[in-house]
């Protein structure tokens, strides 16, 4: 029996996703309360994996198991024995031709940058943090020139498994609300810390470093080292992954994240 889950998490809590040595990641606390309900070893596979500090509000995962449970247990005996920071908020039978990572043809990440001269506090693990004022003008300028299939070369990390560097960015919306400037990114797949990439350059871009035209330089160049470094990892969120409405998976609920809530919003 194939079941599918939708999973939100405080990645500030994790090690990131993907399950380590130490017992420290999402993934593995996850598989801890899932295999406690089947009675059996339970091992998950997910949408798309998140780096150390790295949320999610709709991480899509599956696994296999011979075990009979209401639909229910998946969801509420999980929570009973999962950390406060991870929640299952939904649970689905599925057919074994579903694959959490597989069917999903689109994935959305939200970057949340807070824009003013004072660090945060009370969502410092929650939001990025850029102190000097933002050209938003000339940071959607550079952003649009990153639309499309490219080779994203430039920005990959060095660790990166994927085979091949390139991706379908098919949107990058930026707006400013108030203090915080909100980035979103969909494609068909992400390379390993590549949207932390592209906020920095476009970073240094918004405020002065660079002109727009230089984010279509460093696409081009496919030379990591022209980029601006990593980005904080706290503004990122896995917002959405998107597969055929066949499948009849239900919309996660947002998170309600304290002081970021509107932020939050699709």
């Amino acid at each position: 029996m194939r079941i599918a889950l939708g999973i939100e998490y405080d990645g500030s809590a994790f090690c990131g996703w993907q399950t380590q040595p130490a017992g420290c990641a999402a993934q593995d606390k996850l598989e801890s309360a899932l295999s406690q309900i089947a009675g059996e070893r339970v091992a998950t596979v997910c949408a798309g994996r998140t780096d150390a500090g790295v949320h999610a509000l709709a991480q899509v995962v599956h696994f296999d198991t011979v075990a009979e449970r209401p639909v229910t247990a998946w969801v509420r005996g999980s929570n009973a024995l999962l950390p406060s920071a991870l929640a299952v908020t939904w649970a689905k039978v599925m057919s074994d031709q579903f694959h959490a990572r597989y069917s999903a043809h689109e994935r959305c990440y939200r970057y949340v940058l807070l824009n003013r001269p004072v660090r945060p506090a009370a969502d410092r693990a929650r939001v990025g943090w850029f102190h000097l004022p933002l050209a938003l003008d000339n940071i959607q300028s550079a952003a649009r020139l990153l639309i499309g299939e490219h080779d994203f070369s430039a920005f990959r990390s060095s660790e990166c498994q994927a085979r091949s560097p390139v991706r379908h960015l098919r949107r990058l919306d930026i707006e400013r609300r108030g203090d915080y400037v909100v980035f979103e990114f969909c494609a068909n797949a992400f390379l390993h810390h590549m949207v932390r990439n592209i906020v920095g350059c476009l970073i240094y871009v918004g405020k002065g470093k660079h002109p727009p035209a230089w984010v279509g330089d460093v696409l081009a160049g496919r030379d990591r080292r022209q980029a601006a470094p990593t980005f904080d990892a706290a503004g990122l969120y896995l917002a959405r992954v998107v597969y055929d409405a066949a499948w009849g998976l239900p919309e996660a609920p947002r998170a309600a994240l304290p002081g970021l809530a509107n932020l939050m919003d699709a």
